[in-house]
């Protein structure tokens, strides 16, 4: 998802995933972002390999400088860094989605290293952020890392559960919730 941003930015992207019939729309929502002033935290930086396996070659760039046959499929350190800044200054955390390609070792890092960050913030004597895990991919990867019962709550409803906090009707809950 992150590259269909940048794409939207501008940058070379490389051979990474991006959602071409979405990149108008991520950047419309930087604008709105930018003109209601809303952080919109992005990675910096990514880690990048030449082929999609395990036994890549991998290397750290920054997200303004992935070309030719690279592909970004985990996020950097200094990236990770900072997402450590804003987990441990938040005090509710909706996650949907993974850093990177958790499935293979080394992209896994990003991934679990935040799902800890979450659990940390969870168990905060003095904060105890709220921490909130939607989206089957989400949740294997919290699950996997072992952090499943560290947060406070793991929902598989994925964009169900996004368009649920952003108030919207999910038709299944207004069924249940009908008099008949």
């Amino acid at each position: 998802m992150i590259f269909t941003f940048y794409k939207s930015m501008g940058y070379d992207i490389g051979a990474s995933l991006v959602e071409e019939d979405m990149i108008e729309l991520a950047g419309s929502l930087m604008k709105q972002a930018e003109e209601k002033v809303v952080k919109l935290v992005l990675p910096t930086d990514v880690v990048v390999a030449y082929k999609f396996a395990e036994d890549a070659n991998t290397a750290v760039a920054a997200v303004d400088s992935i070309s030719g046959d690279w592909r970004g499929l985990d996020i950097g350190p200094d990236t990770l860094d900072a997402f450590a800044t804003e987990i441990g200054n938040a005090n509710t955390i909706v996650r949907n989605g993974p850093m990177g390609v958790f499935e293979m070792e080394p992209f896994a890092v990003g991934t679990v290293r935040t799902a800890e960050l979450l659990a940390e913030a969870t168990a905060a004597t003095a904060r105890g952020a709220t921490t909130i895990v939607g989206g089957g991919d989400s949740v294997a990867a919290v699950n996997q890392a072992g952090l499943g019962d560290k947060v406070s709550h793991i929902s598989t409803g994925g964009g169900a559960s996004l368009e649920l906090l952003e108030g919207k009707e999910l038709p299944g809950v207004a069924a249940l919730s009908e008099d008949e």
